[in-house]
């Protein structure tokens, strides 16, 4: 697929079949997005595969899926046959900064951005797009409100989870409406050519 038919086609999927999404695609998505930049190739990202089907109904229990469905929402999380759940670690950044030629006068840069989510969120972006591109949906959840995520995984305490990619078959018809139907903002109010 080209790639701006990709990013055209990009949309967040909140309804999904029950078809299921092969393993070596799931890897060759796993390997896109890990092509992501990482700052001084850090290499701190890290994606954690859930297929099983009672880990993915914790995961949505810990994501208030019934909250949402009460609502008239799908059961997008756990229907959803397989999370990708992205991770960084600082402490890779950290580790990496401190070496010789990263060291800014003997010392570990001062970090005014913290790039370990930038290039989270690389990573993340990366296996959305490559969903496309295999003609699968994918839809993102942030893990600001799932306390016991780490643990049922095993996520070690160095590395933080930022999100949840679900990935799948979209489900046959409309998708239900959200967010989206805020519309996009006009390019002329995002973007500025040489100055604010």
């Amino acid at each position: 697929m080209d790639f701006q038919e990709v990013v055209r086609k990009r949309r967040m999927i909140r309804d999904y079949s029950d078809a299921p999404v092969e393993r070596d695609v799931v890897e060759r998505l796993v390997e896109a997005g890990l092509r992501g930049p990482s700052a001084g190739f850090a290499q701190g990202q890290y994606v954690v595969v859930v297929t099983d089907p009672g880990t993915r109904r914790r995961i949505a229990e810990l994501a208030d899926e019934d909250r949402y469905a009460a609502l008239g929402l799908p059961r997008w999380i756990s229907s959803a046959p397989v999370h990708l759940v992205v991770c960084t670690s600082e402490a890779d950044y950290r580790s990496r900064y401190k070496e010789p030629d990263k060291l800014e006068d003997g010392r570990e840069i001062d970090w005014p951005v913290p790039y370990w989510h930038v290039d989270a969120g690389a990573t993340m972006m990366l296996l959305l797009l490559a969903a496309v591109d295999e003609g699968l949906g994918a839809g993102f959840f942030g893990v600001r409100r799932l306390p016991g995520l780490q643990e049922l995984l095993g996520i070690p305490d160095e590395v933080t989870p930022i999100g949840v990619v679900t990935l799948g078959h979209p489900a046959a018809g409309e998708q239900p409406k959200g967010s989206a139907e805020r519309g996009r903002k006009k390019r002329s109010e995002k973007v500025r050519w040489e100055r604010w």
